[in-house]
Order: C-alpha cells, then structure tokens, then sequence
C-alpha cells in the first residue's frame, strides 16, 4: 500500500515532531503552556550572569515555596514576579531601597 503524500514527515517543515513529547504526551502540555504564554504576553529567552550566592540563594527560595506548596510554576514565573516587583520599587525613585543600593560608594 503507497503511503500518502500527507501521511509522511516533512523534514524541512517549521514545526517538526518532537519524539519524546509523542511518545509521553506531553505534547499536548506543551500546546497548552504556549496558549498561555501567548496570552500573558510573548516571552523571549534572556541570558544574565549572576554570583554564585544569588543563584544558590534564588534557587534555595524556588524550591522552599514549591514546599510551602506557593503556586509558582517554574523558576522564570519566580523571576518575573521578582524583577517586576524590583522594577515597582526603582520607580520610587528616591524611596527606592534598590536605588539606595547604588547610591553607596563603590
């Protein structure tokens, strides 16, 4: 039996079959967390550097409000709450307490 055109992979397509999210369904997820995303507000992948201590100290925070059962979702749902809330504050101007910080000598 000859297999339809439509019934093979296109290779070169945009949107390719992710082998895992088949076989585990977690593709339908997937779908659903980008219907959401998309709804909050397209989200694009950033890269900073941060100290070690910040990293352990952020990370530590994450997991102990994932066990006070807190109903963030993932470690970005935590830092964009946190960079919001930091951003509310600068626009305090000069009763912002993170301003205060570079207003110390170096």
């Amino acid at each position: 039996m000859a297999k339809n055109r439509s019934d093979s992979h296109d290779f070169f397509e945009e949107r390719s079959i992710d082998p895992m999210a088949a076989a585990t369904g977690s593709d339908r997820v997937n779908r659903r967390q980008q219907a959401g995303a998309s709804a909050a507000g397209a989200k694009q992948k950033v890269g900073f550097y941060l100290s070690r201590r910040v990293l352990e100290r952020f990370n530590r925070k994450f997991y102990e409000l994932k066990m006070q059962g807190k109903a963030v979702g993932n470690k970005s749902a935590l830092l964009e709450a946190v960079l919001d809330y930091a951003l509310d504050d600068i626009d305090r101007g000069g009763d912002s307490r993170i301003l205060a910080v570079f207003d110390r000598p170096l």
